[in-house]
């Protein structure tokens, strides 16, 4: 029994010792660690109890929230999705399958998951669900529908303008990549530093470069660090900043967004997940959603407008789902992949992360080497986890207890990196979809033979 969990927990454990096969006990258990966040060992006291009873619901649903809180969305959806075929999903099932759809590409579905739960159990309504859905909650999406609502007479409403930041980090702020910083330095920062000199070979400063890798791994930090690299501004642009339910609007939040940033050169304009707003338009049934990446296309050419000066950095953990015409050259012509940390890096991230804590000696390397595959993202779990076991110990002691390298490895042993997954997927498309050599570098991370 683990001596450093909450009473009530020990205590549960206790009961299953001797009645293992109650099932109700076993889930009391794995809701309770659920509360504590304790996603992992919540995970396997579901997994246990459905050996036992496999069709219960209600297990299956917490079993798929577990997956979901330690962001494995596929598990998640091999679960949730079963359960749709079976027609056995509950209210509170819909509710976490539109929640997962929201994190992936297929916004469009979680929207229709979510709005037909909310005809029939308005009580499930989710306010960040609202929020985040909003672009599609409106639109009518049924076959024989005239599709999504035209903008009504009277004023356009318009897009507001982005929060334009002065990045103080540069590369130095980025522990590692230093493949990717090279890569950077070389079609943003050289250009702007030896203008006249590239002008010479009639190469223009700016342009677009897309950074693809799992979850996690830097890619925004990555972005704001290139503009303090080159003192520009910096638009970080988001989902909700672009679509619109009302026909035309998306294409005219796009170029407002891109004039914006053209008049406040030199600037950088990220777009997170940009595979949800550049998808492959042989994939999209809709044209609404085509005129808005043939829009997106043209504001990238500069065919209308001056795009010099402007640098357009977008980035995506699905790049096998953006539509091929982004990568010609003038829109995004360097495509960099973003690994997750070395160890140098991750030992880098964890001091960064322990900085003004009560910590006693760590061996930052020591620790590195246990979190091979682990994202930044996976670190910061990492030390969220030995720091709440600290402070369960520290309350009953009334006093800081300093965080040690063993507490650090011990809670690594708890996590599993998030991306494994994404490295599964991906190497499926850089073996058997990657005639162009575009995933040659995800082949070279894992060392797999061509």
């Amino acid at each position: 029994m683990a001596t450093d969990e909450p009473e009530e927990i020990q205590a549960l454990r206790q009961a299953l010792s001797f009645s293992p096969e109650n099932v109700a006990l076993r889930q009391h258990l794995g809701s309770r660690l659920m509360k504590l966040g304790r996603f992992t060992a919540a995970e396997e006291e579901f997994r246990e109890a459905l050996k036992l009873e496999a069709n219960n619901n209600e297990l299956n649903v917490q079993l798929a929230e577990a997956y979901f809180q330690q962001r494995k969305q596929s598990e998640a959806l091999v679960v949730l999705e079963s359960m749709e075929r079976a027609k056995r999903l509950t209210p509170a099932g819909q509710l976490l399958y539109a929640r997962v759809l929201s994190q992936t590409t297929e916004l469009m579905k979680a929207a229709k998951i979510y709005r037909g739960l909310l005809d029939d159990y308005p009580d499930y309504q989710d306010e960040s669900l609202d929020e985040e859905l909003a672009p599609f909650l409106m639109e009518d999406t049924d076959d024989d529908s005239d599709g999504p609502m035209r903008l009504p007479a009277g004023d356009i409403p318009g897009a507001g303008f982005l929060e334009t930041e002065e990045p103080d980090m540069t590369f130095d702020h980025v522990g590692g990549m230093d493949y990717v910083k090279d890569q950077i330095r070389m079609k943003v920062i050289h250009p702007l530093a030896n203008a006249e000199l590239f002008k010479a070979y009639g190469k223009s400063v700016g342009g677009g470069i897309l950074l693809y890798g799992p979850p996690g791994c830097g890619k925004t930090l990555l972005a704001r660090a290139t503009a303090g690299e080159v003192k520009a501004s910096f638009m970080a642009v988001g989902l909700h900043d672009v679509l619109d339910m009302w026909i035309g609007q998306s294409e005219k939040n796009l170029h407002e967004i891109f004039n914006q940033a053209r008049s406040h050169t030199p600037s950088v304009l990220f777009f997170d997940e940009v595979d949800a707003l550049g998808a492959s338009r042989s994939d999209l049934k809709q044209s609404a959603g085509r005129n808005t990446i043939n829009q997106f296309l043209s504001e990238l050419d500069g065919v209308d407008s001056d795009n010099e000066g402007l640098l357009v950095l977008a980035a995506t953990n699905a790049p096998w789902h953006l539509d091929s015409a982004f990568r010609r050259p003038g829109r995004f012509d360097r495509i960099i992949f973003v690994p997750p940390p070395d160890m140098p890096a991750r030992a880098a991230i964890l001091e960064v992360m322990l900085l003004n804590k009560p910590v006693d000696r760590i061996d930052y390397q020591a620790v590195a080497k246990k979190t091979d595959g682990f994202s930044g993202a996976d670190i910061k779990g990492l030390v969220d986890e030995a720091i709440e076991a600290k402070l369960e110990e520290a309350m009953k002691k009334g006093d800081l207890v300093p965080l040690t390298t063993k507490d650090l490895i011990k809670a690594a042993k708890r996590i599993k990196p998030s991306t494994r997954e994404w490295f599964a997927t991906a190497k499926n498309y850089a073996l058997y979809a990657n005639q162009s050599g575009l995933y040659d570098d995800i082949l070279d991370h894992l060392k797999v033979k061509r």
